[in-house]
């Protein structure tokens, strides 16, 4: 590109304009490429039209008009509307043929033109176009504007160096605003979109502005590319200098006889190794990564991920086992020392203790679930057991955990990936027959990154731990020396293909005796030493810890009651410090007056025979409770109304107890058409407490029966059972808890299905003989049982349809 003057082959001869401005020219069609005025440029000539064109404006010595399609990608003969209306009419150069057979030509721009009409189509396009015309910018402003092009131009010159310095030139002496903008836009790196519209763009002010924002563009980009280029060659520079100094080390060490620190570290890893005794397969690959990294320069990216997936292998235990203590009596005496009742679990370890001791060889690690409420005390037995074993105890917790990566680790591809929890706590643990306890394994997650207990089913199966495979290591790993302990809350979230793989041990509640030993054996002993009173006389009466368990804590285990012997360990620790008097037995006063009112109160049975009052038990996540149901009778249509917050079951069971009654009517003695006139409401106290289930079944029966029949129901007696519509009681579950919470009210008789007879072995001796236990097997029983006789002449309700006949009677005569 060039100025007009400077370039003898192009003639002078041009195509004189008519009266209105208008030139006859051949058209040249561009696809890729647009000229600009004063511009010299090359151009490919395509298709048979153009050539033509070409050749012919060049024979004749005439100007050409070349415009740019709209559509780029059209080969056929284009038309006026195919054609941008806005051109350039170039002077031609002479016509070269390449070495692949096509025509090129040097076009130089002399002025804008409108293309009007084609007037002759063939050999090629003729078309009728308005010369524009541009006015030349004088003032300030305009010299301003191009003095401030030339500067930012020449800046881009010194960062670009594909345009040539004696484009510069040209720019530093142009003085022509239209020609300098014009110039300028052929040398930037834009669309043809933007170039064509700056070719439409006929107020040179305007495209002179433009050409500014255009070169800032272009200036931003290429100082960016400019830093970043200096950026890469500093550290291509720093790289090039380590490895020059490096080796001048290298043969520095050779001369004084030192070896290479890097080749040290090599020795290190291959002495890690071979001391690992992995597997073959697992050594083969390592060997393999270790000839990898001596292969690789020392300062090579990949070099610490080779190090540290090697450090991984090498740091695993493969073969490193505690030595099991097989002692059953030794075992049984630490099981004793560190945890108190808890037979089954106790027998089931020592059960694992013979058999490894009788068939080593032949014994399979258990994979156990301990299940129970929280504070009970499943993570603290796992240490014990651990201790009892002679093993290392290692713990990982499970709540919250949503990533399957957590488990089985990440892919090696990812950056910073490393193995999952399961190989990490191997890691920690050195051997390869720990306790492995994975805490809260119902408190999984599952998301878009996959399912964590899904993980587990290869970890936890011994059929299949054996060959464990972590995403990370994607080597074979041994987890079948692993004694696994799980431990849960709840057993309705774990997913029945992982719950299939556990032997469940279930945690039961405390009873008040089982916790007055702990606190006495344990948690007394454990607050005194911690609270400094560890040489002071200070007892705890039998008094203080009842009421501390009944009033002062509602929970299934001990966690909450260990709290509250530490408050009230601290109170009188600091009377001892500060000198003042102490009490040297706590009683139930002492305890009270420490911690102020009790937030529990003391559960209490109904203490009076009463016609719809009856008494349930029930259980919880905390252990037992007592319910009380009450029913009235209300005049009415016959409607049944349920309050209390009862669950989907427990209404179901009312209307399960109402319908047995209405079915037994004529053997209670009662009419038909009661429900007719009486609406019955059915009652649960502490409506704030979610109530649900299906063991309040003949509870509710007996209730409903009482307030209709007007018998009243014993106050000594508490029932549980599900109730069907012929009477028949069906067995429930948590006897246990529901036993020793009537015990707790003080309850003399509980009545139970036959069928739960068999749950009484869970039930401590001085429980069951502090109370008279009935089994029943149908409602009758239960009625027999329960229900005293009625001491009135006439029922209630009988009088109250009465005196609405008698009104009705009397509305029908008047």
């Amino acid at each position: 590109m060039t100025d007009l003057n400077s370039v003898s082959e192009f003639f002078d001869i041009g195509n004189a304009a008519d009266d209105e401005g208008v030139i006859e020219c051949p058209v040249i069609p561009l696809h890729d490429l647009i000229i600009f005025p004063g511009v010299v440029s090359p151009v490919a000539l395509t298709g048979k039209r153009a050539t033509t064109a070409a050749e012919a404006a060049n024979d004749q010595r005439i100007t050409a008009i070349t415009v740019l399609m709209r559509d780029t990608t059209q080969s056929a003969d284009p038309d006026l509307a195919d054609l941008h209306t806005i051109g350039a009419e170039v002077a031609l150069g002479r016509i070269m043929r390449m070495p692949d057979e096509t025509r090129g030509v040097l076009m130089q721009g002399r002025r804008r033109v409108e293309l009007i009409e084609i007037v002759r189509r063939t050999p090629y396009l003729i078309a009728r176009a308005r010369v524009l015309t541009e006015e030349n910018l004088h003032g300030a402003r305009a010299n301003a504007t191009m003095q401030v092009v030339t500067n930012l131009f020449r800046r881009a010159v010194e960062l670009n160096e594909n345009i040539p310095e004696e484009v510069l030139l040209y720019v530093l002496n142009a003085h022509n605003a239209s020609w300098l903008a014009d110039l300028v836009i052929s040398t930037l790196t834009i669309s043809l979109e933007q170039r064509q519209q700056l070719l439409e763009e006929l107020d040179v002010e305007k495209r002179l502005d433009q050409v500014v924002d255009l070169l800032n563009q272009e200036l931003t980009m290429l100082e960016l590319k400019d830093e970043i280029t200096s950026q890469v060659n500093q550290e291509m520079d720093r790289t090039q200098r380590e490895i020059y100094l490096r080796e001048q080390m290298r043969v520095i060490q050779g001369e004084l006889g030192e070896e290479d620190v890097f080749q040290q570290e090599l020795n290190e890893v291959r002495e890690q190794i071979v001391q690992a005794q992995m597997p073959p397969e697992v050594h083969d690959k390592a060997m393999k990564e270790f000839a990898r990294l001596a292969m690789m320069a020392p300062l090579a990216p990949e070099v610490g991920m080779v190090r540290t997936y090697i450090d991984w292998l090498t740091a695993l235990p493969w073969t490193k086992s505690s030595e099991d203590q097989l002692d059953i009596q030794y075992a049984q005496q630490t099981l004793d020392r560190e945890h108190y009742g808890l037979p089954k679990i106790k027998d089931r370890i020592l059960e694992y203790i013979a058999v490894r001791k009788l068939a080593p060889e032949n014994a399979k690690s258990p994979i156990l679930c301990f299940v129970g409420p929280p504070g009970v005390g499943k993570t603290s037995l796992g240490r014990s057991i651990a201790s009892a074993l002679g093993r290392e105890f290692v713990r990982v917790s499970l709540g919250g955990v949503r990533d399957e990566a957590e488990i089985r680790g990440h892919r090696r591809t990812y950056i910073g990936a490393l193995p999952g929890r399961i190989l990490q706590t191997m890691r920690r643990a050195g051997t390869v027959n720990p306790v492995f306890m994975l805490d809260e394994i119902d408190k999984l997650g599952a998301d878009f990154r996959g399912d964590p207990a899904a993980a587990l089913l290869e970890v936890l199966d011994p059929e299949q731990n054996g060959e464990y495979s972590d995403h990370y290591l994607e080597v074979p790993y041994n987890l079948s020396k692993v004694l696994f302990i799980t431990t849960a809350n709840d057993l309705d979230p774990i997913p029945p293909a992982l719950l299939d793989r556990l032997e469940i041990i279930e945690f039961t509640s405390y009873t008040e005796e089982e916790k007055t030993a702990i606190a006495r054996k344990f948690l007394l002993p454990k607050q005194k030493s911690a609270n400094g009173l560890t040489g002071h006389p200070v007892a705890f009466e039998t008094s203080a810890l009842l009421k501390l368990i009944r009033e002062y804590t509602y929970e299934a285990g001990v966690r909450n009651l260990d709290r509250e012997i530490a408050n009230v360990c601290r109170k009188v620790a600091r009377l001892i410090a500060e000198e003042k008097r102490h009490p040297q037995s706590v009683s139930g006063a002492h305890v009270e007056r420490y911690l102020g009112p009790p937030p529990f109160l003391d559960e209490r049975a109904n203490d009076k025979d009463e016609v719809g009052v009856a008494t349930g038990m029930a259980w919880t996540p905390y252990g037992g409770e007592i319910l009380t149901i009450e029913v009235s009778v209300l005049p009415g249509k016959g409607s049944l109304l349920l309050t209390g917050s009862l669950g989907d079951v427990m209404q179901e069971s009312a209307q399960t107890a109402l319908s047995y009654m209405r079915a037994r009517a004529e053997s209670l003695d009662l009419p038909f058409d009661d429900l007719d006139y009486f609406d019955l409401h059915v009652h649960l106290p502490e409506g704030a407490v979610p109530k649900d289930g299906p063991s309040a079944g003949i509870t509710l029966a007996i209730a409903i029966i009482s307030a209709f029949t007007e018998r009243p129901i014993r106050s000594d007696f508490a029932m549980t059972g599900e109730v069907t519509l012929r009477g028949k009681i069906l067995p429930v579950g948590g006897i246990k808890e529901k036993v020793l919470a009537a015990r707790r009210a003080r309850i003399k008789h509980i009545i139970m299905p036959r069928q739960n007879e068999r749950d009484l072995v869970d039930i401590p001796k001085e429980a069951r003989q502090d109370l008279n236990l009935h089994f029943v097997e149908t409602m009758q029983e239960v009625i027999d049982l329960v229900l005293l006789p009625n001491d009135q002449e006439e029922r209630r309700l009988d009088r109250i349809r009465r005196e609405r006949d008698k009104e009705a009677q009397r509305g029908d005569e008047e």
